[in-house]
């Protein structure tokens, strides 16, 4: 699928991966809506690229419904959507004092990194759904998921679950969309130089990348971009998750 001259939608895509993403749409010649909560960092990276903003809450029909209808008066009906709109706490599942999880944290990180990209993507797929086919496919579904899916570290039992839903509702999803001509992809990123990780010393930065096999450095988020471009591009690639890691398996801690 030729990315030029499509609306495309990125959640996330304020910052880091999504910005990234963003960015490389836009390069290509798509017509970007960036979703995000982060107003300011939203509105200056659309601003940036050419794009456009929208503040939306991923887990919210009723925020995902009017963006949608937004971005389709812009740009008119997306036929790329990248799911990287997500959060990353770290508790532990008994703490210290023998305090529990706190369930309402669960289940936020459930709510926006599980339920908010499955709610995109079934009110994005709706309406591409009604839409003329393009060289025999609609569209291209990517989300995040993390290498925490099968390899999640002490205090990552949210986020893994999280993460291990995405990853384990890709091929149903593809299967469902497929009578449609949508494919669907996952992306299983490893360590990657994020905004959260640019706030650690280099020293902390040096020590995350050295964990890596090869190339043994923290990931770009260009390098995430690189392959989402690559996904939308070869008409083959459906129903799977792409471990984009260098080959690292996390340790316990």
């Amino acid at each position: 699928m030729n990315i030029n001259g499509f609306a495309a939608i990125v959640t996330g895509g304020a910052s880091g991966l999504g910005g990234a993403t963003a960015a490389m749409l836009a390069q290509a010649g798509a017509k970007v809506a960036i979703f995000d909560l982060n107003e300011e960092a939203g509105t200056a990276q659309a601003q940036k690229i050419g794009a456009t903003f929208f503040q939306v809450n991923v887990a919210d029909d009723a925020s995902v419904n009017a963006a949608l209808d937004a971005a389709e008066a812009a740009n008119g009906v997306a036929r790329i959507l990248v799911n990287c709109a997500g959060i990353a706490p770290a508790v532990k599942t008994v703490g210290k004092e023998n305090v529990p999880h706190p369930l309402d944290t669960f289940a936020k990180t459930i709510t926006v990194n599980l339920i908010g990209t499955f709610n995109v993507i079934s009110k994005f797929a709706a309406r591409l759904a009604a839409a003329d086919d393009v060289d025999g496919e609609r569209g291209v579904i990517v989300n995040t998921a993390s290498v925490a899916a099968y390899d999640g570290q002490i205090g990552q039992a949210a986020y893994a679950a999280s993460k291990g839903g995405v990853v384990g509702m890709t091929l149903p999803i593809a299967r469902d969309l497929a009578q449609h001509k949508i494919r669907v992809m996952t992306i299983a990123p490893g360590i990657f130089l994020t905004p959260m990780l640019e706030g650690f010393p280099q020293n902390v930065q040096d020590a995350l990348g050295a964990q890596v096999p090869h190339p043994s450095r923290l990931g770009k988020p260009n390098e995430y971009a690189q392959l989402v471009a690559s996904i939308i591009s070869n008409p083959m690639l459906n129903g799977e998750v792409i471990r984009l890691d260098g080959a690292i398996r996390m340790a316990p801690r």
